[in-house]
Parts: C-alpha cells; sequence; structure tokens
C-alpha cells in the first residue's frame, strides 16, 4: 500500500477517514510535549491562562529531541512510549487537539476519547530518531525553554513516515 499524504492542515478531516494500519507521509506543522511540559500546560488551563499554541486541530509529538549538531535544525527526535501522557490526553482532545504522535498502545480512556472527538492516533518508528529527524525542517522553542530537550517547540515537518495506530472508529494496532 502506498502512503497517504497528509498536511497537519487538513488533519481535523484526515483523521476522520485515517484506519488503523495507514501508512502516511505527514508534513506542516506539529508540537513536540512530553511529561514535564504537559503537567506545566496543564497547570496554565488550570488557571485560565493561554497555551503557548493552539490547541484546536493540533497535533502533538510525544518528543525529546537532542540538541542540534551544526548542519541540523534537530538532533534526533525519536517517540517517547505514549502511555506516559494518557492522564493528559482525553482532556486535551476534548480541548480541540487532533493528533497524537508517539509509539506504543494507549489506555482505553484515551482511545474513547480519540473515538469522541473523531481524532487519531499516529505511531513512529521508536528507535529511528536521527531518521526522523531528517524529516524535520524547522525548531522554534514556544515554552518551558528550562526544560531542555523537554520544552515545547514547533517543529516544521516535511513526509515524516508514520502508522495510524488508533483511529477515529476505535480500531487499533494494538488489538489482536
Amino acid at each position: 500500500m502506498d502512503r497517504l499524504r497528509i498536511h497537519t492542515d487538513d488533519m481535523e478531516q484526515a483523521a476522520k477517514t485515517l484506519r488503523a494500519g495507514d501508512k502516511i507521509l505527514l508534513s506542516g506543522t506539529i508540537y513536540t510535549a512530553r511529561d514535564a511540559a504537559h503537567k506545566r500546560l496543564f497547570g496554565m488551563l488550570d488557571k485560565g491562562e493561554p497555551l503557548p499554541f493552539t490547541l484546536k486541530n493540533a497535533s502533538i509529538y510525544y518528543a525529546g529531541p537532542t540538541p542540534a549538531p551544526d548542519h541540523l535544525p534537530i538532533g534526533a527526535c525519536g517517540p517517547t512510549t505514549s502511555s506516559r501522557m494518557d492522564v493528559f490526553a482525553p482532556r486535551l482532545l476534548d480541548l480541540g487537539l487532533k493528533c497524537m504522535i508517539g509509539k506504543g498502545g494507549r489506555s482505553p480512556e484515551v482511545m474513547e476519547a480519540i473515538r469522541r472527538n473523531q481524532a487519531v492516533y499516529l505511531c513512529a518508528i521508536g528507535g529511528a530518531g536521527a531518521l526522523a529527524a531528517k524529516c524535520i525542517r524547522s525548531v522554534k522553542v514556544l515554552a518551558f525553554e528550562d526544560l531542555g530537550c523537554e520544552s515545547v517547540k514547533e517543529l516544521q515537518i516535511e513526509d515524516f513516515p508514520l502508522f495510524t495506530a488508533i483511529d477515529c472508529c476505535g480500531g487499533s494496532l494494538f488489538e489482536v
């Protein structure tokens, strides 16, 4: 099967049609956030403060990129284990998040929130962070610079290879 080319600007519609097992090449804007960043984002939400990026139709990549070598915009940028963000994901999905990117399975609560919000969970290949970095065209730190690799970053990506792992109809690569 060929890979589907999807731009993040079209994620709201794409999420409704992607099915578990679909191979895609994703281009556009994504945001990195891991555990520590999610905790701070939730603190901002709880205080009614604006987030460093708009959640509506956004795509979050669970990654903590390494520092960039001189010739690249970023160092290795592989996925982290997504289940560590399961406590945060349903609320973010309910607030408009459309796509999560990481590795590994998700909880029943996250799967239900994906279905309820017509969102999608995509998986990147673990252990291929240097290869993934070749798809990243630019990087900008948006928030929590003191967290280093776990700061929230805006990435511009091109043809990032991913698999649809959990779709909005309840299909999952992790259910056998």
